[in-house]
């Protein structure tokens, strides 16, 4: 059985983009901006290990999901891919980069979360542990609308709801995910960053409205002083949700990436 339940969009042949989703999400949130703004372009997108329908089954750390897109690539691609990250997704992206130059062609970052303060992670991880789940869809609703979600269209919204989200105990619902292995997660992004090849093109996004910002001005900048005109920076007027929020500008810069 694969490691990896993984969506598939666009044409069959032609260059990939492997795209990666943030923590608590799924590969099926990549969908929309496929369907509706690169429909000619050959998009693989994995549920992450511990989310979806993938495996849950430990080591939960970023070397064992590089070794899971490996091991992805080695099925779905030819030659190096396109990877196009988001919050998590953006950070295993660099990982991958790092430790496997030859699989990657260039990287677009969307709101990466990467080398984040311990404090900050420690917070979400007990808050995601004393409240794992909702008392009905609604609930579920409601709290995305009040984090990074409230600038979403509506539609893509009820889709996530409608793919994401499954019974748990006591009539109570919750998203398809492994709880110990989202506590892991977050934990790993405490660790320091690394970065990408020196010569890889490389897009970075930063979401205006996140406060405090998921890309540190340190990240930034080492970015910036390791990668030199390779590095391309947008800065976009949106919450967390990148892809969602504002797919057009993101469909544009994937296919100037390509």
């Amino acid at each position: 059985m694969p490691t990896l339940h993984v969506h598939r969009f666009g044409p069959a042949a032609g260059p990939t983009v492997l795209a990666l989703h943030g923590l608590t999400g799924h590969g099926h949130r990549w969908a929309a901006l496929a369907a509706e703004h690169l429909p000619d372009v050959r998009v693989v997108a994995p549920d992450l290990r511990g989310h979806g329908r993938s495996t849950s089954l430990p080591p939960w750390d970023f070397e064992t999901i590089v070794a899971d897109l490996v091991e992805l690539l080695a099925a779905e691609a030819d030659g190096p891919v396109l990877v196009v990250g988001h919050s998590f997704g953006g950070a295993v992206g660099v990982h991958l980069a790092a430790r496997h130059p030859e699989l990657v062609r260039g990287l677009v970052l969307l709101d990466p979360a990467i080398a984040e303060d311990a404090g900050l992670l420690s917070d979400i991880a007990a808050r995601t542990v004393a409240y794992p789940d909702y008392a009905d869809i609604e609930h579920a609703r409601r709290d995305k609308l009040a984090s990074a979600w409230h600038d979403v269209d509506s539609r893509l919204l009820e889709a996530e709801l409608a793919e994401h989200l499954v019974p748990t105990e006591n009539g109570r619902v919750g998203w398809r995910l492994s709880l110990p292995a989202v506590i892991s997660y977050w934990g790993q992004l405490a660790r320091a960053f690394v970065l990408p090849p020196a010569e890889l093109p490389t897009v970075l996004v930063q979401a205006m409205k996140v406060q405090p910002p998921f890309v540190t001005a340190e990240f930034r900048a080492a970015l910036a002083a390791h990668l030199g005109p390779r590095l391309t920076v947008h800065e976009f007027d949106c919450d967390h949700m990148v892809a969602q929020a504002r797919p057009a500008e993101t469909a544009a810069l994937i296919r100037a990436a390509l």
